[in-house]
């Protein structure tokens, strides 16, 4: 999720690339970089570090070029440094690349690169394109992309400039976003619209597969038929508004970016014809995990949620007995840890000070650890054994949502792949959650498009100043979930209950019109949960359904039904989790509040 800009035209080109980056600079902050052509030489300067410290560099000098390309970064290959940066160069220092994406086979691509002789100075998969359009070009670098395209897997958006062509710019996407925008004698590429929008408004949509050639008479566009040709698009938006993608706050963004995180995040663990999972990062030999008594997912808040159905998950899986704990009180209980321990942490910016505290605490009694978070060069991914990243790009909303599902996904992930070690998951039960992990981003892609019909639910809700949630295994802590996205931005006080703990306390707090929410998805308890709901409906309370298309049970009941895509039931938490985070962001709108940034609350918790 870095951001990407590009520029050819009659203006000095690093200032219109500076201020380009500083409007994505949201997109990715760890470093950033500019390559321009400076009398036909390619001229790269990148630095560690926010947009400040690139911009340092020019004061005292300031290229003479009209054309170049920018980025900032978000890491994912290779921790934050300046070699790691973007642009990445090849071997002869002629060509010049920045990208937005995963590259899956960079390592199948680099052994092939450096058999042929190429030699390599990051530890990005990003730099491995750089030295394949250099390998394979042969006096025209569109058909060098074009070749170089059908070579890689994943998802990006490439932008190539090379002195050998000194009046080009060349892109390619495939399920990264890219625009060209069309402005008065110059013309840009950037991955989102604010980059643009003090030059111009009127923009071209790059589609997926297609290749961009941009000189001084415009841009070019061709797919695998040939040149197409492209509406233009007049932006009406306000700068503000843009950074957003055109969305009322960063929180509704990043919900709708879920499929394309939880595409990013499964898509290169699992093998696709095989129906295996394959994490390449996590290096625990099948004796070790044989040895392990006891598996710890420590984490704080949403992530501890993600971790109490990974203990689901993994239980299910391996038959190893799973701790799910906050990590705020693990330390301080007095863990039985050993030698014989394996401690998984859960940590969306990787520095949160409850996690780091119990790895430390991990590694001091000798157990391995396994790190879960979405941040490269954090604390936490510079300190665990193992590193499992989440590839759901920055999260700028105090509420977390696309780094949780991710997160989610990563826990199956796990269970899965500790099933193949250990041989405690026959191989057709492995392929059919492959399988269904393939759909999950396309059935919450169907989720978000009822997204509307969650308003008027929504609007009831904020109402009340009290909320129930309820369910039954995994449909408990997904409830968890949902009452905490409820409670952190609408400040409706929402509390979550396993549901078979009503009549022992609980029920003592429905009076008529209560809003309870339940999640019913889980089949060996199904009908339990619908006799604990019919307990609230005699109490006259408002009653809402989380269950599958198709359900004529609970739905028949209920005050009000909410149907998410049929998967595996055991799945079901990434897709029951996207109806509550919707009714969570309406009822917060619908009462005035703060959605992006929730009274008393902070991002990353770096203190204990």
């Amino acid at each position: 999720m870095c951001g990407i800009v590009g520029y050819i035209g009659k203006q000095s080109a690093v200032p219109v690339l500076l201020e380009g980056l500083q409007r994505l600079e949201y997109r990715g902050y760890d470093s950033a970089g500019i390559a321009v052509l400076n009398d036909s030489h390619l001229q790269v300067t990148k630095r560690q570090g926010r947009l400040d410290v690139l911009r340092n560099e020019y004061e005292t000098h300031m290229p003479k070029s009209s054309i170049g390309i920018g980025h900032t970064r978000w890491a994912t290959h290779g921790r934050p440094c300046d070699k790691n940066a973007h642009p990445h160069q090849d071997c002869s220092g002629s060509f010049a690349v920045v990208h937005n994406g995963i590259i899956e086979n960079y390592q199948e691509l680099k052994r092939m690169l450096q058999f042929k002789g190429h030699v390599f100075e990051s530890d990005t998969d990003t730099e491995i394109f750089a030295h394949l359009v250099e390998d394979l070009y042969e006096g025209d670098l569109f058909k060098a992309m074009q070749k170089a395209e059908t070579m890689v897997e994943g998802s990006y958006a490439f932008v190539v400039i090379t002195e050998r062509e000194p009046g080009r710019i060349v892109a390619a996407r495939k399920n990264s976003p890219l625009i060209v925008g069309l402005g008065d004698g110059e013309y840009f590429f950037a991955s989102d619209i604010p980059a643009i929008l003090p030059h111009t408004r009127g923009i071209q949509i790059i589609k997926d597969g297609e290749i961009v050639v941009l000189d001084a008479s415009g841009p070019q566009i061709f797919d695998c038929s040939g040149p197409v040709t492209r509406d233009v698009m007049y932006v009406d938006w306000d700068a503000a508004a843009a950074e957003k993608g055109g969305y009322d706050h960063f929180m509704l963004k990043e919900i709708f970016e879920q499929p394309r995180a939880l595409l990013d995040t499964i898509r290169p663990r699992v093998t696709t014809k095989e129906k295996t999972i394959k994490l390449d990062e996590v290096n625990i030999a099948p004796e070790r995990l044989r040895e392990t008594d006891r598996i710890y997912i420590v984490a704080c808040g949403t992530a501890y949620h993600a971790g109490l159905v990974g203990k689901y998950a993994i239980e299910k899986f391996t038959r190893i007995p799973v701790e799910a704990d906050l990590a705020s009180e693990f330390r301080y209980r007095d863990p039985m840890l050993s030698d014989k321990s394996l401690v998984i942490v859960v940590s969306q910016s990787g520095e949160t000070a409850d996690t780091l505290a119990a790895l430390r605490l991990a590694h001091e009694k000798g157990a391995r650890v396994v790190a879960v978070t979405n941040v490269v060069g954090s604390s936490v991914a510079r300190e665990a054994d193992d590193v499992l990243f989440t590839w759901a790009g920055p999260e700028i909303a105090v509420a977390s949502t696309k780094a949780y599902v991710t997160q989610l996904a990563a826990m199956y992930l796990t269970a899965g792949y500790f099933a193949q070690l250990l041989g405690s998951a026959g191989r057709e039960e492995i392929a059919g959650l492959v399988a269904a992990l393939e759909d999950i981003p396309e059935q919450v892609d169907r989720v978000l498009q009822r997204a509307e019909d969650l308003k008027k639910l929504a609007g009831h809700l904020a109402e009340h100043d009290n909320c129930f949630f309820i369910g039954r295994g995994m449909d408990y802590a997904v409830s968890m979930e949902g009452a905490l996205k409820l409670k952190e931005i609408s400040y409706i006080h929402a509390e979550a209950y396993a549901a078979g703990e009503l009549k022992h306390g609980t029920l003592a707090l429905i009076e008529p019109e209560t809003p309870v929410i339940a999640l019913c998805t889980q089949d060996h308890v199904y009908e339990k949960t619908v006799s604990n709901v019919e307990e609230t409906i005699a109490r006259d309370a408002y009653t809402v359904a989380v269950t599958f298309e198709g359900d004529n049970g609970i739905s028949r009941i209920v005050d009000s039904t909410v149907c998410i895509p049929r998967t595996l039931p055991f799945l079901s938490p990434i897709l029951s989790v996207v109806p509550l985070q919707l009714l969570a962001y309406y009822a917060a709108v619908h009462r005035g509040c703060d959605v992006d940034k929730p009274r008393n609350l902070a991002k990353s918790v770096t203190v204990e």
